[in-house]
């Protein structure tokens, strides 16, 4: 069964843009999981235009569901996540300045980083995620870093998905038997919505997890974070 981790980050992107703490990031963590989401995420950036350090240490101690950390391992990230010592760490290509993820590793040109930096967290008991396009190379490669599961990048499906299912799944199918041949845990993120996240669900073999932010959080606006988060699950339990 797929499980559900959402991204708070949009949270923090609301709070931040008054000051003070309206509305509460630790309070939306906490809800979220009562609502019935089966994972928290957050992606903390160097300028913490979102999410927060602090945020990061605040709410690994108040919520129990699974704990997933994204991010560039940049020095202060590495050191964050060790502090925090998540479930699960994602690694994302993202340069500093990047407004959000929009490609996975090149796990040919990285493999030597990626294969230093990933035992790191392993040591610690943190399961590591990396982000990879849905590209069966990549995907067979990234094997070789030493990573427990990657993450494809649904973008590219989101944004065909409207011009015919089908199509727009291929890579995605064949990415994710690729990552079963090579003994990949299998998660899954960007873009993915209420319009697209069944078929997507249905159709990719071994998902485990999908990590939902930007057009939950967006949802809610209209329908309530709890109607929300249970309309999401609901697409994960065909």
């Amino acid at each position: 069964m797929t499980r559900l981790s959402v991204n708070i980050n949009k949270i923090a992107t609301l709070r931040n843009a008054r000051g003070g703490n309206i509305p509460d990031v630790l309070k939306a963590a906490i809800d979220c999981q009562r609502f019935g989401a089966e994972g928290i995420t957050v992606h903390p950036r160097p300028d913490e235009r979102h999410i927060r350090y602090q945020d990061v240490m605040d709410i690994r101690p108040i919520i129990t569901t699974e704990f997933n950390i994204e991010g560039y391992p940049s020095e202060s990230f590495i050191n964050l996540v060790l502090s925090v010592v998540p479930h699960q760490v994602t690694l994302v290509p993202d340069p500093p300045d990047a407004l959000t993820s929009n490609t996975g590793w090149d796990t040919i040109a990285n493999k030597a980083f990626l294969k230093k930096i990933i035992p790191v967290f392993q040591e610690k008991g943190i399961r590591t995620s990396i982000f990879v396009n849905a590209d069966v190379e990549m995907v067979k490669h990234a094997a070789d870093t030493g990573t427990n599961r990657i993450e494809l990048y649904t973008e590219p499906y989101a944004s065909q998905y409207p011009f015919g299912p089908e199509k727009a799944i291929e890579p995605f199918v064949k990415a994710a038997l690729a990552a079963q041949e090579v003994g990949l845990g299998l998660n899954a993120g960007h873009d993915l919505n209420l319009e697209n996240l069944n078929f997507f669900a249905r159709n990719i073999p071994g998902l485990l997890e999908v990590s939902i932010g930007h057009a939950l959080i967006s949802d809610a606006l209209y329908f309530g974070l709890e109607n929300t988060i249970q309309l999401y699950l609901k697409q994960l339990r065909y």
